[in-house]
């Protein structure tokens, strides 16, 4: 069974940046894609950004904002959020698909504020 474990949420100031990591229990080049979607209170979960081979994606209210990595020696993905804004704030989830298979994790919260 895949686990994803993300960290590196908090409290921060707007025009602050936050650097959210996951943690995969299998190698990140394993899955067809892996990405970061949110959820903000009230509202549905949303795609922030994916990293397949050779690709990245990114919704364009992060755009030239946030950054998606990924760490093969440490099987970690990253997403780095610069300018945050308080819209911005959300529970964000780690994905990864495997085939058929979709997985996520626990979630981090990410509150900014104005």
């Amino acid at each position: 069974q895949v686990q994803l474990v993300e960290s590196g949420g908090g409290l921060v100031q707007a025009g602050g940046s936050l650097r959210l990591s996951c943690a995969a229990s299998a190698s990140v080049f394993s899955f067809n894609a892996m990405g970061w979607y949110r959820q903000a209170p009230g509202k549905q979960r949303e795609l922030v950004a994916t990293v397949s081979s050779g690709s990245t994606n990114y919704a364009d209210s992060v755009k030239g904002r946030f950054t998606i990595s990924r760490d093969s020696a440490k099987n970690t993905v990253y997403l780095q959020m610069n300018s945050l804004k308080p819209e911005d704030t959300a529970v964000y989830y780690c994905n990864a698909l495997r085939a058929l298979a979709v997985y996520w994790g626990q979630g981090t919260q990410v509150t900014v504020s104005s």
